[in-house]
């Protein structure tokens, strides 16, 4: 059998993780098993409910329109589209003329994309009636 090495510089910080696993573990059930012995069984079905100041809340039907989600995925996909300029202007002499007509045809996609996206009424907003 081998001797540990306790000269390793990184022995300290294996000890370290052990022991903080450790105490996370007893800590853990420990809080657990008073939690269960402590607490009250007994509890009424009004104490468990939801509490809320204010008049008592009733269900209301969703009013939010769907073109308030197409909107913000358009803008989460173009923006994201957006950002993937951001090297190539920053690499725009490495990558040479190769790299600028990569670069046109990105933008050609990307507008060909917001005509259509136009064109479908994608981006008028309907108000609520």
């Amino acid at each position: 059998m081998e001797h540990m090495d306790f000269a390793n510089p990184y022995f300290g910080v294996f000890v370290m993780f052990v022991l903080t696993f450790g105490a996370f573990i007893a800590g853990t059930s420990l809080s657990r098993f008073a939690s269960h012995k402590l607490a009250r069984k007994d509890t009424e079905k009004l104490k468990t409910t939801l509490y809320e100041c204010g008049p008592e809340v009733t269900k209301q039907p969703n009013t939010i329109s769907v073109q308030f989600y197409l909107m913000a995925l358009l803008f989460i996909l173009f923006d994201v589209e957006i950002i993937f300029m951001f090297p190539w202007a920053v690499n725009f002499q490495v990558l040479g003329w190769f790299g600028f007509v990569e670069m046109i045809l990105f933008i050609l996609l990307l507008t060909i994309g917001f005509i259509y996206a136009w064109k479908k009424g994608a981006l008028e907003w309907h108000s609520i009636k």
